[in-house]
């Protein structure tokens, strides 16, 4: 009986060593496991988007002065990133358009501001930042219109045609507003240089037009001619500006 004793306690001692050993192992695997799982994670780059301020010019209107000798102007762009698809935008510009036209000679002159949003269709890969987008502006102008000549029709000009009859008549306090869709692009050069350009489809909402005349050209929305509807476009060069990053979450 006490062999038989002395057996079953050699038995419990060695089972029970024998547990012991292996919850050591694995305790040693699994904390060894977590280490390098942790190490690994970390060991990965997170990667995040940057935020900030993106400011430029219009290429476009500022050398369009260079080459026509009726038009002068400037605008400035800009557009801040509200979150990763949306940016927060506005234009803000000065005119000085004068208009031939076969009856009458005009100079309209003044500045605008357009205010509204993009959002960017292109999905980046690595850490490109470039934009396609289509966004929505409200614009608002106030400008002042000059009578500078005009022509009596003549249905029957044997003697040719009569000359420009100065007017000299100016009409201040004008104003106009419109809404317009923006569709562009913005690619990355080099470091934090963009270049991109943009085309608007725009209407008329507002028009505050002069006595006995109209409003041929209206800054920032662009020549009258069509009614309620007109068409820009701008080229821009852009430098942003980095204010903080957001990490990227994967979906």
């Amino acid at each position: 009986m006490k062999h038989i004793l002395n057996y079953f306690s050699s038995v419990c001692f060695l089972v029970a060593f024998t547990l012991v050993q292996a919850q050591e192992k694995s305790t040693v695997k699994t904390n060894f496991e977590t280490k390098t799982l942790e190490q690994t994670e970390d060991s990965i780059p997170v990667k995040k988007d940057r935020y900030g301020l993106r400011l430029g010019i219009d290429l476009f209107k500022f050398s369009r002065g260079f080459y026509d000798k009726n038009y002068k102007g400037i605008e400035l762009t800009g557009d801040f990133r509200w979150n990763k698809k949306y940016f927060l935008a506005a234009e803000l510009g000065n005119e000085n358009k004068t208009t031939e036209d076969d009856r009458l000679t005009s100079t309209s002159k003044g500045s605008y501001l357009k205010v509204g949003f993009d959002y960017n269709l292109y999905e980046n890969w690595l850490d490109m930042e470039n934009i396609i987008s289509i966004g929505l502006r409200y614009g608002f102008s106030t400008f002042s219109q000059e009578l500078n000549g005009y022509k009596i029709y003549n249905p029957h000009p044997y003697w040719g045609e009569l000359p420009l009859i100065p007017a000299n008549q100016e009409f201040n306090g004008l104003s106009a507003s419109w809404i317009e869709v923006v569709t562009g692009m913005k690619a990355k050069m080099f470091n934090n240089v963009f270049v991109g350009f943009s085309v608007q489809l725009k209407t008329l909402v507002t028009n505050k037009k002069p006595d006995g005349f109209d409003n041929l050209y209206i800054p920032g929305f662009n020549r009258t001619y069509n009614g309620n509807f007109g068409i820009g476009f701008n080229y821009t060069v852009s430098y942003f500006l980095p204010l903080y990053k957001k990490k990227v979450i994967s979906k």
